[in-house]
């Protein structure tokens, strides 16, 4: 008999290999140090092989755990407080924004992570100012992080349309500085779990010098640049009116558009610009509820994976989204894109599935170790319970129905088990390595606080949700 850590039983496998689902049955999942070993027959597993534990998981579909490419989780503690407002960033979430204070941010990502990782997210690609904390919580959690450090000249405060961003390149060295100090401090760490990217805001939030400085030291460190770009008319004003040109003809007149970008959102591109950054080896984020509820927009996704790049799905940010949950990422991107190309048959289900495991990997540069259930990758995965109502009935034949109902009908709830690194890290929808009820209980002290330090310019700025308040419509 042979010894390995784990072996997992199920009825279906996706895998991810190939250009499908890779579908498997009739097998066994070997897990060793982490990592996979392989299938091997179910009706032989326990004649050739044991283990220290054995997943009995007979009535649910394994997959690879899903990415979520781009997350702002700091700002999960200002959850549903800019949604349904022209001009979001600066009238709708920047009073509540310029309030919190990195102890209350911190409290939002702790929550954020704690519900995408229920929701059957293993990867947490997030984003923001001060990062240390919430790489500190990944570390203790045991999900996985592909965590970018926000790098920012633009001074902070509330710009009316047609503002040009007042720079200040002390502040801008400053928080590149730090991602370098969070680089130097967790790139790989956490048993490998960690990897530290590189954010310049957006093309508009620091000068084409800081830029290209961000781009040699990302290199330099064989890591990748996390970035908006062009993220809606405001960004495209910006370049336009410094540099008299659009972003993307920006980004690639200065050598930015290659394989060490992660290219975010792309609100305001048309196809001809979606195509250029493609063509270039860039990879994009989409992130669909959010931009289709800030903005009113379906970015160009599909454009982007005709032109031959990857693309992965990200939830972005809870004030204007207002969830951290991939399954409800990927119904949004199948049914936004068939309503924009009138076509049922645009971005089917199984396309969205691979949008949030292996194609998302791929994007975001981490399929050397997850997105797939292959031989020599980390075992990130997940179980979904198929007796779950919103799963049921399952069908096999003529057609399996489990994928199309996983997309269009799961609400998260369905996933029963979440392991990270040979490790399970949640079971029926108890995080087992934190107290959970910690981080929930404690962000209920803020927002009373936080409220009432935003109350006056909240007001003032006399946005879409303060007349709503003013009407009784909230």
């Amino acid at each position: 008999m042979k010894k390995v850590d784990m072996i997992v039983k199920a009825p279906h496998f996706y895998t991810m290999v190939g250009e499908g689902l890779g579908y498997v049955t009739g097998k066994a999942l070997l897990v060793n140090e982490g990592k996979i070993l392989g299938f091997v027959d179910e009706s032989q597993c326990d004649k050739e092989y044991t283990a220290d534990e054995v997943l009995e998981l007979d009535h649910h579909a394994v997959m690879p755990g899903f990415i979520d490419g781009h997350m702002h989780t700091a700002c999960n503690v200002m959850r549903g407080l800019a949604q349904d407002t022209n001009n979001w960033m600066m009238y709708g979430l920047q009073p509540f924004d310029n309030a919190v204070v990195n102890e209350e941010r911190d409290a939002g990502s702790e929550v954020a992570i704690i519900e995408a990782i229920k929701a059957g997210t293993t990867t947490i690609g997030d984003y923001e100012s001060n990062m240390d904390n919430v790489c500190r919580f990944i570390e203790k959690i045991g999900v996985r992080g592909n965590i970018t450090q926000t790098i920012r000249a633009a001074k902070v405060r509330v710009y009316k349309p047609g503002e040009l961003y007042e720079f200040d390149d002390e502040l801008g060295e400053k928080s590149l500085n730090r991602n370098i100090e969070l680089y130097d401090k967790w790139h790989n760490k956490a048993d490998g779990r960690i990897r530290i990217l590189f954010g310049p805001q957006g093309a508009d939030f620091v000068s084409p010098e800081m830029l290209l400085k961000i781009q040699r030291i990302a290199k330099e460190r064989k890591t990748k640049i996390h970035m908006h770009v062009q993220q809606g008319d405001r960004e495209t004003y910006q370049i336009v009116k410094r540099y008299g040109k659009r972003p993307t003809a920006f980004l690639e007149e200065l050598g930015l558009l290659d394989s060490s970008l992660i290219a975010v959102h792309l609100t305001d591109c048309n196809d001809e610009e979606t195509r250029t950054i493609a063509k270039s080896g860039a990879s994009m984020i989409v992130n669909p509820a959010s931009i289709g509820i800030i903005d009113g927009i379906v970015c160009p996704s599909l454009v982007f994976q005709e032109a031959g790049g990857n693309v992965a799905l990200g939830s972005d940010q809870a004030p204007g989204n207002n969830c951290h949950n991939i399954i409800h990422e990927m119904k949004n991107v199948c049914m936004f894109n068939k309503l924009k190309y009138q076509n049922p048959e645009i971005m089917p289900a199984w396309k969205a599935l691979r949008m949030a495991t292996i194609e998302g990997a791929k994007a975001v540069g981490v399929d050397d170790i997850v997105g797939s259930l292959e031989p020599g990758k980390q075992a990130d995965f997940i179980a979904i319970d198929l007796n779950y109502p919103s799963m049921l009935p399952v069908y096999t034949y003529p057609m399996r129905n489990i994928v199309p109902n996983l997309v269009y009908s799961a609400r998260g709830q369905e996933v029963a088990l979440s392991v990270v690194n040979g490790r399970v890290i949640m079971k029926d929808q108890k995080i087992l390595t934190i107290d959970e009820n910690e981080s929930l209980e404690k962000i209920k002290k803020y927002p009373a606080e936080i409220g009432k330090r935003a109350a006056k310019e909240f007001f003032e700025i006399h946005g879409t949700n303060a007349m709503f308040m003013e009407e009784d419509k909230l």
